[in-house]
């Protein structure tokens, strides 16, 4: 029997890749000692951020793009488990993980970046077969429908108005969104309202101040807002953002371990409390910063230190921990494929326009530069 401890990291989206690669790379990551097991629910790396483009529009086959496999991004280092997680336990050296399949996986160090649950066109099935039929069908859905209605200004609700506006201009778009501003308070007006006047520039309706309750529109093809405003809707998407998937956590280790939000609550080192060889990352965790994918570069270094540090010095010193201290607040929110607003949250906060952002994420939807980062590979067609 291998006397290698396991580290474990449960859930392979952005947070999740890059914990794993963090650790693989480690200087102090000895392979003769621990076994580096990342364990997911698909065999390929899901890019988020061209999901919105990818489910409008067939243009471009942005479906061989966006999933990208694995394959050896771990250089030999560590293997990647294909399974669903339902289940962990703890014992006070570590614990076990429980897969759907009823594999068991014993852990020294267990590190938790399960990533958000979606709604609408970004809830993705599992398989590369079905993960294809749900973009067809929801192409196919946004060719046929002509008065679409998004639910939520956040940059989902603003980067699907600008795709639909950019492949269907004649369709009619309204964005609904509860406060007086699109995105929320994190970010200055100064960012906000150029994103409104770009979005209302492209031809779509914004009202703000409003909720949209029920996203079934009436057998008169109409919804009504919370404030009483009917709206003509054959479409409503709800892209309110996403929520924390933390109950097979919470259903694990107890109630208590979440906030009344359902994030987990983690010390600076990310460790959950009370837990010191569980680590939490990624948008599940309970921090006062915007939920991006962006902040994988930020959060893994500080668990991939701090896993290797417990496994060396166990869990009765904090010395050697490193503190996570947040991360600079950036955004670059796409308007269709030649537009956008860009935020930087440095010096006095910079912001740019439509030529920046369509350099940096608009026109391609820095599909290479997570590829090339992580080290993933091309779907074989």
């Amino acid at each position: 029997m291998s006397s290698r401890k396991n580290i474990v990291i449960v859930g392979g989206g952005p947070f999740g890749a890059s914990v794993a690669k963090a650790i693989s790379s480690a200087s102090n990551f000895d392979t003769t000692r621990y076994r580096l097991i990342l364990v997911t629910s698909r065999p390929f790396f899901v890019h988020l951020p061209a999901l919105v483009r990818t489910s409008v529009t067939s243009i471009g086959n942005l479906e061989d793009e966006v999933l990208m496999p694995y394959d050896n991004f771990l250089k030999g280092k560590g293997e990647v488990k294909v399974g669903t997680v339902t289940s962990f336990t703890e014992e006070k050296e570590g614990g076990e993980v429980t897969l759907e399949s009823g594999e068991k996986i014993p852990y020294s160090v267990l590190v938790l970046t399960p990533g958000s649950i979606w709604e609408g066109p970004l809830n993705l099935p599992v398989s590369e077969s079905d993960i294809r039929r749900h973009f067809a069908t929801w192409r196919s859905t946004f060719e046929k429908a002509t008065d679409i209605v998004l639910v939520g200004g956040g940059s989902v609700g603003i980067e699907f108005a600008g795709e639909i506006k950019d492949f269907y201009p004649a369709k009619r778009v309204t964005l609904v969104h509860g406060q007086q501003q699109l995105l929320n308070d994190t970010y200055p007006n100064r960012y906000r309202d150029p994103l409104l006047t770009s979005v209302r520039k492209i031809g779509a309706d914004v009202i703000l101040g409003d909720y949209v309750d029920d996203t079934e529109p009436s057998s008169d093809g109409t919804i009504t807002t919370r404030k009483g405003k009917q709206l003509h809707a054959d479409l409503v998407i709800p892209t309110r953002g996403g929520r924390p998937n933390t109950s097979t956590i919470s259903a694990s280790l107890g109630a208590d371990v979440l906030t009344s939000t359902g994030h987990v609550k983690v010390h600076p080192t990310l460790q959950l409390p009370g837990h010191p060889r569980i680590f939490a990352g990624g948008d599940v965790i309970e921090w006062n910063e915007q939920k991006q994918a962006g902040k994988a570069s930020a959060h893994a270094p500080v668990i991939a230190k701090n896993v290797l540090a417990i496994l060396a010095n166990g869990t009765g010193t904090t010395d050697g921990l490193t503190l996570y201290k947040g991360a600079t607040e950036m955004i670059v929110t796409t308007v269709g494929r030649g537009g956008g607003v860009s935020y930087f949250g440095v010096l006095w906060g910079l912001v740019f326009g439509d030529w920046f952002s369509r350099l940096i994420k608009s026109k391609g939807l820095v599909i290479e530069m997570a590829r090339g980062n992580l080290g993933l590979g091309r779907l074989k067609k």
